[in-house]
């Protein structure tokens, strides 16, 4: 994870927005004929989209989730990393069995592009708790070998601090009360649209 962040990220502009969620649903109907992503020319796309940039692609259908795939860290071009994971999110999220043609069209797709995660520096639950941002933060939980994260959006679901640790333990594969002086937690903020 980055102690520093390198590259100025300032917000897409909505006409970029919109070309990367048709690029997510292109991706997903592509798969959905050709069983891979939609190939993409990188050096065909804004200079903001050939950045190195992590993302989630959140699929929801009638309301509810139906598939969300990301990466943490910065891997590839966010144009790619749009594609891929919007595929990915389709059929491969292990909640879930592969998307259906009858349900690609009522799909409603959401990306958040993550900004560099920072460590957080604490020395106790209590002290964790009071440096989280509900509604800002999205955080990554690790102990040893098990990591867990939750997006900025899933404050809205759990706005309460604690239980949003809590849920996030349990989401890394941990006791709902756990607690060791090894945890390492990092915090990012997403643009999400």
């Amino acid at each position: 994870m980055s102690s520093t962040d390198p590259l100025d990220y300032r917000p897409l502009d909505a006409s970029l927005r919109r070309e990367l969620l048709d690029l997510a649903r292109a991706s997903i109907n592509y798969g959905l004929d050709n069983g891979h992503p939609l190939p993409v020319n990188v050096a065909d796309y804004a200079q903001e989209l050939q950045q190195e940039r992590a993302c989630f692609v959140t699929l929801n259908l009638h309301g509810s989730l139906r598939g969300c795939i990301g990466h943490l860290e910065a891997m590839q071009p966010l144009v790619k990393d749009v594609v891929d994971n919007a595929y990915a999110a389709a059929f491969r999220d292990p909640r879930f069995p592969p998307l259906e043609k009858r349900e690609a069209k009522e799909l409603e797709i959401h990306i958040s592009i993550l900004t560099p995660a920072h460590s957080l520096v604490f020395s106790s639950e209590a002290e964790l708790l009071s440096l989280l941002r509900p509604g800002i933060d999205g955080v990554i939980l690790e102990e040893g070998a098990r990591r867990g994260t939750f997006l900025p959006a899933v404050w809205e679901s759990l706005p309460d601090r604690k239980s949003f640790l809590q849920q996030l333990k349990v989401k890394a594969g941990l006791s709902p009360g756990y607690w060791s002086d090894s945890i390492v937690v990092y915090r990012y903020e997403t643009e999400s649209f």
